[in-house]
Order: C-alpha cells, then sequence, then structure tokens
C-alpha cells in the first residue's frame, strides 16, 4: 500500500502542568527532512522525537510544531525567604530613621527585592513525558493520514496502467499491418517510376526498413515497465523513488517508439502514451 507524502495532524493533551499540543505537517521531499519548534521546557525531548520521525517515516519535509500552557503557579509554588525580609525591613527603618523625609516602602518593594521571592519551578520529567507520548500519537494519527491519501493515489496510477496496456494491445495487433502497408507502398512507387529492381536487393531494403519501424521491442519494455510499476503498488514499503524512475524509463520506451514511427495511428498512440505516464508522474512525486 502507497502512502502519500502529503498529509496534517494534530493532538492535544492536559495535565496538572498545563496543556501541551502538538501539530505535524509533512509535504513532498526527495529525502526525509524534519524541524522542530519545541517549547524550552521539553527541549531536551527532540532527540528521540527525531529518533521516533526516522524510524516511522521514509521521505518527506516534515514540520513539527508544539505548543505548552503550563497551569496557573498557587499560591504554595511561592516561597518568602522571611530572614531576607526582615533584614531588609531592619535595614530600611534604620536608615529611614537617619533621612528628615523618610520613604514609604510596601510590602511590594520588599518582595520584589532579589531572593526575597522565590517561585518553586514544576517538574519537567511529567511534562516531557507527555509530549513523547503526544508526538507518537500525533505521528500515528499522520501515517493514517498519509495512507489514506496514498488510497486516493492507487487508483489514479492503476486507472493509467490500465490504459497504456490497452494501448500496447492495439499496438501489437497493428503492427502486421502496418508494415504490410509499408512494403506495399513501397512497391508501388517503385511501379509508379518504372524502375527494375533486383528483387533480392528489394527483400533487403524491405527487411531493413521493417527493423528501423518495427516497434515489437519497445512495447515489450513498456509492457515490461506496467508489470513492474503494479507488482511495487503492492509492496509494504517506500516506493516513491522506485516508481520514479520507472516513470523515467517508461517516458523513454513512449519517445523512442513515437521517433520509430511510421504510421499516423502509431504515433497518435505514443503522445497518449506519453500523456498518460506524465500523468502518473505528477502522482508519483508525492508518493513516500
Amino acid at each position: 500500500m502507497i502512502k502519500s507524502m502529503t498529509a496534517f495532524a494534530r493532538r492535544d493533551t492536559s495535565g496538572p502542568w498545563g496543556t501541551l499540543s502538538c501539530e505535524i505537517r509533512s509535504v513532498n521531499h526527495r529525502y526525509l527532512e524534519a524541524q522542530f519548534r519545541l517549547p524550552e521546557a521539553i527541549r531536551e525531548t527532540e532527540g528521540s522525537l527525531r529518533d521516533k520521525t526516522r524510524s516511522t517515516l521514509a521521505r518527506g519535509k516534515v514540520d513539527v510544531g508544539m505548543r505548552l500552557e503550563l497551569a496557573e503557579a498557587g499560591s504554595d509554588q511561592f516561597h518568602v525567604n522571611m530572614e531576607t525580609a526582615t533584614a531588609l525591613n531592619e535595614t530600611i527603618n534604620n536608615i529611614n530613621r537617619l533621612l528628615d523625609n523618610p520613604a514609604h516602602i510596601n510590602a511590594l518593594d520588599i518582595l520584589r527585592w532579589p531572593g526575597v521571592l522565590t517561585q518553586a519551578q514544576p517538574e519537567l520529567e511529567p511534562v516531557q513525558a507527555a509530549a513523547r507520548q503526544l508526538f507518537e500519537q500525533t505521528l500515528a494519527t499522520l501515517v493514517e493520514s498519509r495512507t489514506a491519501e496514498g488510497e486516493k493515489i492507487e487508483p489514479m496510477l492503476t486507472d493509467r496502467l490500465d490504459a497504456i496496456d490497452q494501448h500496447i494491445t492495439d499496438l501489437r495487433q497493428r503492427l502486421p499491418e502496418v508494415l504490410a502497408r509499408q512494403q506495399e507502398q513501397l512497391q508501388q512507387r517503385l511501379e509508379q517510376l518504372r524502375i527494375e529492381v533486383d528483387q533480392e536487393r528489394l527483400a533487403q531494403e524491405m527487411a531493413l526498413l521493417a527493423q528501423k519501424s518495427d516497434v515489437a521491442e519497445e512495447l515489450d519494455r513498456l509492457g515490461a515497465h506496467v508489470a513492474e510499476v503494479r507488482s511495487v503498488l503492492g509492496r509494504n514499503e517506500a516506493v516513491g523513488r522506485r516508481l520514479d524512475f520507472l516513470m523515467q524509463e517508461l517516458n523513454r520506451e513512449a519517445n523512442t517508439l513515437g521517433s520509430k514511427s511510421v504510421d499516423a495511428g502509431v504515433t497518435r498512440a505514443s503522445v497518449e502514451l506519453k500523456v498518460l505516464i506524465e500523468q502518473m508522474r505528477e502522482q508519483v512525486q508525492n508518493v513516500e
């Protein structure tokens, strides 16, 4: 089953520490390229998230974004250093006694003094564990989305493969007729010119002409490539690069078929084959 490289997934989670959201976007790319935008509190998890990405995805440009909102701090999360606050207050009072116009100092002024008020730092391990779990869930959703998109691409490819097979069958049936018409046209030209030609030499020329215009080999290779594409589509692995190579080979044979054509019907078939191959190539560019 083929997978698309274009998909989007989003998941959210929450806990006593707050709420966490994860978004993953992926688009087509020749290789796997992952970019992470993580809050500072879970920055340490980036290495493990990258490893999970590499073990899950084969190709695509992947953009991962996570947003963390910590729970509001409660009163129990603040600590007042009473010794420092008391010493500071006594010092302020002593200074005020020396002044003619003492300044008024309130509690907030004392709390702002460095070392008086501290806030307990939240435990980061539960947040980081939640981030790793959330990322795995979001990545699994992304894979499901890529698989669903791949299921839409595969029928487009198989329909065009069927059309190519039909063109190959029609051309095979026409080859004897095309060759016979060529020989007949050559014989008519000679009769019109009233030129006496050695029959052995004429047979050689006709054989040479038939060889130059014979496209049976190209049709065989086209058929072989189509069969290989069908086989690749059934593999349970990343096949995008293999399919891209096969599209190039199919296009090469279609071009050769057109260059060797001496019949308008064969030329039209060659053009239609290239159109079908190009349509497949556009879809294959998005296959993992």
